[in-house]
């Protein structure tokens, strides 16, 4: 049957096929379509821990919506297990194009997690007892929540101007810090302030406010190191969320990161023995010393006085003993403190006196939970780091706590460490020319070029919580407090009420009745937790390394292939960040969660250039992030970010999706196909550049997606269907794999009358972004050359020269693309097709195929481990591919299986 044939009778073979009931639109299909119109469904709402947390510092959760149900200015609130609405505040995160809502946002007040079933429902919120309140002045903005009090910087190098409880200061002013180095090991170190150079209030109350700080650091008459900076306040909390981003815009050959973080002062009351400082330890153990420490003396102060100082409250003098009240002047005082991890399995706690005095080792253990706190009964300041010992080297630092103002450092680069070194790995190897960086790629998998593998652009974020105390909390509190940082509490919309909202395309809850897809299932299951336990096994950590994962297996050494080019870390090779998430959809698992929460964060910011030539692409896989010389905007790809961001609203990934919409000008100066042997070079006029469909069009046409219905801005939308329109005129559509591409308006040009397949054109999101488009525009041709393509790709040789008088070519990942196949085979209601899909990814062609065995691993010593015989590959490649295809056939095909495996 003709595929174009099939699309015209299209509307009828559904019908029927509806009627049949048993074949290829099964319920979970037809929800994938979307719900369009009716009644607002139940939305329940869960921890992902499957447990309310002792302490939430503030929750913000995305809530989807199908087509049609939910308008403009209707009131929702989040309900509790008993019935009543809670404290909460909502806003809209995207739109359908209908104008109806697809996604909201909502944000609960810090405090105790509300524990049972949560809902979002229809109706008018409570207010919190104590509602954030903001005021923006001529020189700072203000916080107010209760009687806590943040004075935010407008400009000049004072982030956080203060903090007041109850208009008593207990904290001054906060500042970014770094030193860059002159040399990777010795040489001078310029320290650098962070300097405001804009302010804006993002959001305001009663739940939650944001505001967004921009900025440089500087020193010595230096700009570097430009930041974007987010502060969250949260009805119920007297902490800001803090979400630091950096640019490394130095030069790697001469500027050497000696150090970056943020610091603030203290200021200190009462006696030095009232002082107390708290470092985190790990998992719920803590540091708790005074600086003038009254407990182990030879001369016994009293229980009392032992027990106060201990709990941090104020030593009630009357209860010392007289002996030891008149010699406190004779007990050394301590006034630094360093909580330093260096590595992910140690950390160390150290003292001294004061500057120019001997540091004490005090205790040491493997990983901390990187919260600090100096303070008094009078109150103080506790910070803490998300990712403390993951991301190494870090530190918290703590100054001068004998004297009246005190400094709280939390380094996100430890000034103890080597300084970060940002240089090529390697040196040029006699590849300056095209010839011998073929030869290159060709032995090591890596695309070298001179010049092409530099670290400037490459950006960072951290996320911390800050806390002004009106006085010294409790241990418990501080263990919560550590703990609420380190592994955030998280809520999350049900799969299955997501699933019903039609959001992301194609993708299918677990099915295990039967035991194909069981074993379909048990296989994705363990693909992922192998992934999640081989981040700790590997120690995949480091600052800039934590997030990211491998890209395949040295069977030989028994290690992944870290030092070998292009098979080292994957840079979010052939979709990997997309199969997480996927499953994180149907599961709501809290480490795949988490997993896939780390790899956003690093694959949209270290594996993306943020500034510079290479602006809005990112790096291809590489021993280091950035050192393959291949920039594609097939690693930028905003489909890696968008379930992240609609889950939880996070607004750096917002601003990452939306620096990525003019992305595609970068390649009017960056032209990837640069030396492809033997491709030809046909001269293109100015603002005309040549641009594959899937690796690259569809990866920016993703953003636009992305950008249109978050603002409804039609331009976007426009851009989208130039795009679509003109590959569908061309006369072998998507088969042509690339066209000459209008850069103003987004257009294709030329015939496209030849036929260029590549195995890479569709495992960067094409499926799943052309799914979103089809269901949203329609643009029919476009509708026709992309089922053509899923038709062929997987094609036989003998089909292919029955329909085609240009050469078959060479086809790779048709396990992958069985869900090509699936797709059309749902589209057209070819029974055969969805045969063929699933005997394509049975048959485990350039794939991981499917194990008999536990696709896990087994420890072979402590040093590595070892992958079961039963997987041909070990490659993350495979197992991405096989993943996404799992699901998404599942969702169109799932009851052609059992024909197929027979």
């Amino acid at each position: 049957m003709d595929i174009r044939a099939g699309i015209s009778r299209r509307d009828s073979l559904k019908a029927g096929l509806m009627a049949s009931a048993t074949a290829l639109l099964p319920g979970a299909a037809q929800a994938a379509t979307g719900a369009r119109g009716g009644a607002m469904p139940e939305t329940p709402v869960r921890w992902i821990d499957d447990a309310a947390p002792p302490l939430s510092l503030g929750q913000t959760f995305g809530v989807p919506w199908p087509r049609g149900v939910l308008r403009a200015g209707k009131p929702l609130s989040v309900q509790g297990a008993d019935g009543t609405a809670l404290p909460s505040q909502h806003w809209t995160l995207a739109t359908w194009p209908d104008g109806s809502i697809k996604w909201t946002a909502h944000a609960l007040p810090a405090g105790s997690g509300q524990p049972g079933a949560l809902k979002v429902v229809p109706g008018k919120p409570a207010a919190p007892q104590a509602p954030v309140l903001v005021r923006e002045l001529a020189d700072r903005i203000e916080i107010q929540v209760g009687a806590l009090r943040w004075s935010i910087g407008r400009s000049g190098n004072a982030i956080i101007q203060s903090a007041q409880q109850g208009g008593r200061t207990v904290l001054g002013p906060l500042t970014l810090v770094a030193s860059i180095g002159s040399a990777p090991e010795g040489g001078t170190r310029t320290p650098f302030t962070g300097r405001i150079t804009s302010a804006t209030v993002e959001q305001k109350g009663p739940v939650r406010a944001v505001v967004k700080l921009t900025g440089v650091h500087e020193g010595q008459g230096r700009q570097l190191l430009p930041f974007t900076l987010r502060l969250y306040a949260h009805a119920g909390g007297d902490h800001l969320r803090i979400v630091h981003s950096f640019i490394f815009d130095g030069d790697p050959a001469k500027d050497f990161i000696s150090g970056i973080g943020l610091t603030a002062a203290v200021p200190m009351a009462g006696a030095l023995h009232d002082r107390h400082v708290r470092l985190a330890t790990a998992d719920d153990g803590l540091f708790s010393e005074a600086v003038r420490p009254l407990t182990g003396l030879r001369r016994d102060p009293g229980k009392v006085v032992r027990a106060a100082q201990i709990a941090g409250k104020a030593v009630p003098m009357d209860a010392m003993a007289p002996g030891v009240a008149k010699l406190l002047d004779r007990i050394p005082t301590w006034g630094d403190f360093d909580l330093t991890q260096l590595s992910a399995d140690g950390f160390s706690i150290a003292k001294r006196t004061q500057d120019g005095h001997a540091w004490v080792d005090s205790v040491a253990g493997s990983r901390s939970q990187g919260l600090g706190y100096i303070g008094s009964p009078q109150g103080g300041a506790a910070i803490a780091t998300r990712y403390f010992w993951q991301r190494h080297p870090s530190q918290i630092s703590i100054r001068d706590a004998e004297s009246d103002m005190a400094t709280l450092t939390a380094w996100l680069w430890s000034p103890d460490a080597k300084p970060m070194d940002m240089r090529s790995y390697r040196g040029v190897l006699g590849m300056e020319g095209y010839d011998a960086q073929n030869e290159g790629l060709d032995i090591t998998y890596e695309d070298y070029e001179p010049g092409w593998d530099a670290a400037t652009g490459v950006a960072r974020t951290s996320e911390l919580t800050l806390w002004a105390c009106a006085a010294t909390p409790s241990a418990d509190a501080l263990a919560a407090m550590a703990q609420a940082n380190a592994v955030p509490p998280q809520l999350m919309v049900t799969p299955d009420r997501i699933h019903e909202a039609g959001v992301f395309g194609i993708w299918s809850l677990p099915d295990r009745s039967t035991p194909m897809k069981a074993r379909i299932e048990d296989q994705n299951s363990n693909l992922v937790d192998f992934y999640v336990g081989e981040v700790d096994r590997r120690r995949w950590y480091g600052f800039w390394n934590h997030g990211d994962i491998m890209h395949t297996y040295d069977f030989d050494r028994h290690v992944w292939r870290y030092d070998i080019g292009g098979f080292a870390w994957d840079n979010s090779e052939l979709s990997p960040d997309l199969w997480f998430w996927t499953s994180v959809l149907r599961t709501g698992n809290a480490a795949a969660f988490r997993f896939a929460e780390a790899l956003t964060r690093h694959t949209g910011e270290v594996d993306v250039y943020h500034l510079g030539r290479f602006k809005g692409l990112g790096t291809r896989h590489g021993v280091q992030h950035w050192s393959d010389s291949s920039k594609q905007p097939r690693v930028s790809n905003a489909m890696y970010r968008r379930i992240f961001y609609y889950l939880t609203a996070d607004e750096r990934a917002g601003d990452l999706m939306r620096d990525l919409v003019t992305s595609d000008l970068a390649l009017e100066h960056v032209e990837i196909g640069r030396k492809v042997p033997g491709a030809e070079r046909n001269p293109l006029p100015a603002g005309v550049i040549d641009l594959s469909f899937g690796t690259m069009w569809c990866s920016v046409a993703s953003a636009w997606l992305t950008e249109w219905e978050r603002t409804g801005d039609k331009k976007w939308r426009e851009r989208l269907l130039n795009g679509m329109d003109s590959i569908g005129r061309l006369k072998y559509g998507w088969l042509a794999g690339s066209a000459p591409y209008d850069l103003k308006t987004g257009r294709f040009m030329g015939a496209g009358d030849k036929i260029s397949i590549s195995h890479l054109n569709a495992v960067f999101g094409a499926l799943e972004v052309n799914a979103e488009l089809l269901d949203l525009l329609d643009v029919p041709r476009y509708r026709t050359a992309w089922l053509d393509y899923c038709r062929w790709f997987n094609a036989s040789p003998q089909e292919w020269k029955a329909k085609f008088d240009q050469p078959f070519g060479r086809r790779n990942l048709k396990e992958g693309h069985s869900r090509l196949t699936a797709y059309v085979a749902r589209e057209t209601g070819d029974r055969e097709l969805a045969v063929r899909a699933w005997k394509e990814f049975l048959g485990g062609d350039a794939g991981l195929g499917l194990s008999n065995g536990d696709p896990r691993v087994a420890l072979k010593g402590p040093a590595y481990v070892r992958p079961i015989v039963e997987w041909p590959d070990v490659s993350t490649n495979a197992a991405s591919q096989w993943g996404l295809a799992a699901i998404e056939n599942l969702a169109l095909i799932p009851d052609a299986l059992a024909d197929a495996a027979k």
